[in-house]
């Protein structure tokens, strides 16, 4: 998909999804991920097999481990950039504000311990300059996936709208307005789901109850607004 398709289906759908170009940046983030896992499970082979070897009571214990080893490791919020860097600069610009925090979702076969109701970002008083940054560990379709609303869908709307499953491969990433009405259901298919997702936004756009410095940090920032902020 060329710079042009990407645009459009942003304004269109509230989404797209791309080929990550250098692989080596998101296997550093799955083999990171899974050789924290295998510290305490070292059968495990393949993170979708995680349900065979964990129950859902133990999971979060181990999610919140794996969540606080990520984002101390500043070279894994650098390669989370770089997987998606050219992609953002189309949408937001060049100069960039990152989470300082990565999620970390697991969703098991027939668990809802992780489960995400319809919902919009911006209700909870994020601001709609944000994009999430969502990227998947394993393979994700149906119900294992998470699942996107038209652009245009509004809760109070009568009729019928369906939601829309994402497909993603493993090796590819997808950017979405969190405008758009998104969450998950019980995981009913065969595997375990593991994603990351991370927001990002334009670093001189507007912030809602989560600002710079409290919950967003600059990755990339321009020698005129780095001089521009420093004025006094």
């Amino acid at each position: 998909m060329n710079k042009k398709n990407f645009i459009n289906s942003f304004y269109n759908y509230g989404y797209f999804i791309f080929d990550i170009k250098k692989k080596k940046n998101v296997h550093y983030l799955k083999n990171f991920v899974l050789k924290k896992i295998k510290s305490k499970m070292q059968k495990l082979k393949k993170l979708e097999h995680t349900h065979n070897f964990l129950k859902p009571s133990q999971l979060n214990n181990i999610k919140m481990k794996i969540y606080s080893d990520i984002n101390s490791n500043k070279k894994f919020l650098d390669e989370y950039y770089k997987v998606c860097k050219n992609e953002l600069e189309m949408i937001c610009g060049s100069e960039i504000a990152m989470q300082r925090k990565i999620n970390l979702s697991i969703q098991m076969p027939q668990d809802d311990s992780a489960l995400l109701p319809k919902h919009s970002d911006v209700w909870s008083g994020c601001s709609p300059f944000e994009v999430v940054v969502w990227i998947p560990l394993v393979d994700c379709k149906n119900t294992q996936s998470m699942f996107v609303y038209p652009q245009n869908f509004k809760l109070r709307n009568k009729k019928k709208t369906k939601k829309k499953f994402v497909k993603i491969k493993y090796g590819q990433a997808m950017i979405f307005t969190h405008q758009i009405v998104h969450g998950n259901e019980i995981n009913k298919e065969k595997n375990t789901r593991w994603s990351l997702n991370c927001r990002f936004k334009s670093l001189m756009s507007p912030y809602g109850s989560k600002d710079i410095g409290e919950t967003f940090i600059p990755v990339n920032i321009l020698p005129a607004t780095r001089l521009g902020l420093d004025y006094e």
